[in-house]
């Protein structure tokens, strides 16, 4: 993509939100910088249904190919002093997104110092979010667990995109779910930026479990499908305190950087009878290499 497109995305990560522990079927956007382009509410030329049924299986076919692919995910929560603006507490961690030798997909801790966060502390739903939450993919299977809803199309940077907004259908216990907007490549129908929060939060006194609003950035890296590469949450807090605890805000900032994709393969071949028949000719670890489809480069 062109430089223009990182220059917004650098101007939006340095905007924020101040976030409450709101319910669970509530969300106020992110603010959005100028490179987004103005609001077109008008009906699209294809009825929104078909679209979303499109971009879902579009979806589908990219989280198949994520699949195969090794990355490096380098992850920051940091807690921040509102009277200083400087940060006081630190959760760092860099993990590579890999396989075993039998090909099974796992993740890899590369480098992990001690936590210096005292105002808060990583809970397994903070974990999650940043694991699969995040890098938000709204597949055919997933889809249905969700009411999406056409807003507009509008324009990011240079490229032309409708707009959704999802929210979950209920929510199920022990599961994590996305509540916010997205937008969707009009060409491609690939997910591009997704601005949210993940849901439910735990507003029980004394054990508030709260997270921040983020946006997602992704981009084209192998010409065809749009990855993840950049997420940034930031908000404050409000955390009511239980028995013998004290109120506080926390002004909390997530950052997560999604760096060094590369097609997972080997070269081990099958020899049946003379012929090769591994996958069809292809690497195993590999999928099929998608058609060439005719677009304006991004």
């Amino acid at each position: 993509m062109r430089n223009r497109w990182w220059w917004a995305l650098a101007a939006l990560a340095m905007l924020g939100l101040t976030a409450g522990a709101q319910s669970n079927d509530s969300f106020t956007p992110m603010p959005l910088d100028s490179g987004f382009g103005r609001l077109d509410l008008t009906d699209p030329a294809t009825p929104p249904e078909e679209i979303i049924k499109k971009f879902a299986a579009k979806e589908s076919e990219f989280q198949e190919a994520l699949n195969h692919y090794t990355y490096r995910r380098e992850a920051r929560v940091q807690t921040v002093d509102d009277d200083t603006n400087k940060v006081d507490g630190e959760w760092y961690q860099v993990d590579d997104v890999t396989f075993d030798p039998t090909g099974r997909r796992m993740e890899k801790t590369v480098f992990a110092p001690e936590s210096s966060l005292e105002r808060v502390m990583m809970s397994p739903s903070d974990l999650q979010d940043i694991q699969k939450g995040y890098p938000f993919v709204l597949t055919m299977e997933a889809i249905a667990q969700y009411d999406v809803k056409y807003v507009g199309k509008q324009q990011v940077d240079e490229v032309k995109c409708y707009v959704f907004d999802v929210a979950p259908k209920q929510i199920e216990k022990n599961k994590r779910y996305f509540l916010g907007r997205i937008w969707v490549d009009a060409t491609d129908l690939q997910i591009v930026v997704t601005n949210g929060r993940m849901v439910p939060d735990d507003t029980r006194k004394g054990k508030e479990d709260l997270h921040p609003p983020f946006m997602t950035w992704r981009q084209q890296i192998d010409g065809h499908y749009w990855f993840p590469v950049y997420t940034k949450g930031e908000g404050t807090l409000h955390f009511s305190g239980g028995s013998g605890y004290m109120s506080q805000d926390v002004h909390m900032r997530d950052t997560i950087k999604y760096t060094d994709y590369k097609r997972f393969g080997s070269t081990i071949k099958i020899i049946y009878d003379g012929q090769d028949i591994t996958q069809n000719g292809q690497q195993k670890g590999q999928p099929a290499k998608p058609q060439e489809q005719g677009k304006p480069q991004k």
